[in-house]
């Protein structure tokens, strides 16, 4: 399978704005590019880093729905370069995303890595599996003593991707990074407090 996200991004309107704008012709030398076939390794462990992404689908009503899909790290996972599957676990039963995809299993999803700035964006079909149809499927997938109970399973056949430029994406940190970037300093506090127990100790014993 052939990717180019341009393919599908780039509508006649969206070239016709490009052009008004003057970036069209840049953009037209990078879709003579040579495409990529399917996800290379550093999209694959990119995607198995995540904790969380972001997929939009389309209502029957034509809007668009974007909802945000969590779980611990590594909960998407690559099957293959051309797919990546996630257990849809339950949640407020609005089924708003499932709803659209029963008409329309066109998806966009956007993959944030905001230490590092960088954004996959995904174009995708979606193929709902249910547990009960495919056990062995789920228990590839599962998260062992994850909370929460999973409905169904994702699985994303990729159309095309695309990394965006860091610009205006602000840094951000979870506690546990800002723990694990904290260490060092922590290490160092308490070996100086060590240090100032054990002078304490000393100059008491000398009196002072």
């Amino acid at each position: 399978m052939a990717l180019h996200f341009h393919k599908i991004a780039f509508t006649d309107a969206v070239k016709a704005l490009q052009e008004a704008h003057g970036s069209r012709n840049s953009y037209e030398r990078m879709e003579k590019l040579n495409e990529v076939d399917g996800l290379t390794h550093n999209e694959m462990a990119f995607i198995a880093n995540r904790d969380s992404f972001y997929m939009a689908s389309i209502g029957t009503n034509n809007y668009p729905y974007i909802q945000h899909r969590g779980g611990p790290k590594g909960f998407l996972k690559v099957l293959d370069k051309d797919r990546i599957a996630c257990i849809d676990f339950s949640g407020n039963k609005q089924y708003i995303t499932v709803g659209n995809l029963v008409d329309n299993a066109n998806v966009s999803l956007i993959l944030m890595d905001y230490p590092a700035k960088a954004r996959l964006k995904i174009y995708a079909k979606t193929e709902i599996v249910a547990l009960k149809d495919n056990p062995e499927f789920y228990t590839t997938l599962d998260l062992g003593d994850y909370k929460f109970r999973g409905e169904r399973i994702m699985v994303f056949h990729i159309e095309a991707y695309d990394w965006n430029c860091p610009q205006h994406i602000t840094a951000r940190f979870t506690a546990d990074e800002i723990q694990i970037a904290l260490q060092p300093q922590q290490a160092y506090i308490n070996k100086l407090e060590e240090k100032n127990k054990l002078l304490a100790a000393k100059l008491k014993e000398a009196g002072f």
